[in-house]
């Protein structure tokens, strides 16, 4: 009974072990999947037209020609996108090096309902919380069709999905070199200094650099069927599921051990030989 009990916990470990791995795997994102799928080393379509903050047509080429900070976010968001931003703009005000000339930040937005003017307020705003000089071209504030952010939004593995008005959405800065590979990626929203600073410096010299904190944080505020959370909580289950088969085993293969060392010690101690 208790071989069968672990038979089944395996097979249902091994049936959701797939979908944890999926992003660790590099493998393409389920349909209508939502989160990170890291791409490190792969470059970004130089040649995408976007629009800059003053209504005009600008190639991503234009704009990336240093390390570069990139964040996808839409400007209506006032969930996990203004947090996010806030926290980078207060990493920034704390880091040695040059904004404009060390490095860029490019926020893009993926919804095309945002327009150039509105990108233009939200970079006046940004830079009024800077507390250092901070060019303007030193953090832009990027729109365009949706076909075009989506497609840059692709080519560094970032997945949302459109729901109730708004987006489902991971929060995440992917470090770009100069020439628009992707050298790192930073989960979440919060950012130290020192993490910056390592991955301006490797970006600049077009060294890849793997992840180590992969937690990811999504803005679901709108997502009242939960159906985005479920494919995060199938991840988890399916990794402590695993776990939980892999302690089960080892726990009955000791007991069983023991029971056998049991036996054989009481056996010798009747002076029985077999």
């Amino acid at each position: 009974m208790k071989g069968s009990a672990v038979l089944l916990v395996l097979a249902v470990a091994v049936g959701l072990a797939p979908a944890a791995r999926a992003k660790e795997a590099g493998a393409p994102p389920p349909p209508g999947e939502v989160g990170i799928f890291e791409k490190l080393g792969g470059q970004v379509p130089l040649d995408l037209k976007l629009v800059d903050e003053q209504g005009r047509e600008v190639a991503v080429r234009e704009i990336i020609d240093r390390p570069t900070l990139l964040t996808l976010n839409y400007f209506r968001c006032a969930m996990i996108c203004t947090p996010q931003l806030n926290n980078l703009a207060d990493t920034l005000n704390r880091l040695d090096l040059t904004p404009g000339k060390d490095f860029k930040v490019l926020t893009v937005s993926f919804d095309d309902r945002d327009t150039p003017e509105i990108a233009a307020q939200k970079r006046a705003n940004y830079l009024k919380l800077m507390k250092r000089p901070f060019p303007p071209e030193g953090w832009r504030f990027i729109t365009g069709d949706a076909a075009s952010t989506k497609a840059l939004a692709d080519s560094v593995g970032f997945k949302f999905q459109k729901q109730d008005g708004g987006f489902v959405h991971p929060a995440a800065i992917i470090v770009l070199s100069p020439t628009g590979r992707v050298t790192r990626y930073l989960y979440g929203v919060d950012y130290l200094p020192a993490e910056l600073t390592t991955s301006i410096g490797l970006a600049a010299q077009g060294i890849t650099l793997p992840t180590v904190n992969k937690w990811l944080r999504f803005c679901f505020s709108y997502d009242t069927e939960g159906r985005k959370y479920v494919f995060s909580v199938t991840r988890v289950v399916g990794t402590i599921t695993l776990l939980a088969a892999g302690a089960l085993l080892l726990t009955l293969i000791l007991k069983g051990r023991s029971r056998k060392r049991g036996t054989t010690e009481r056996s010798a101690g009747t002076g029985v030989t077999r």
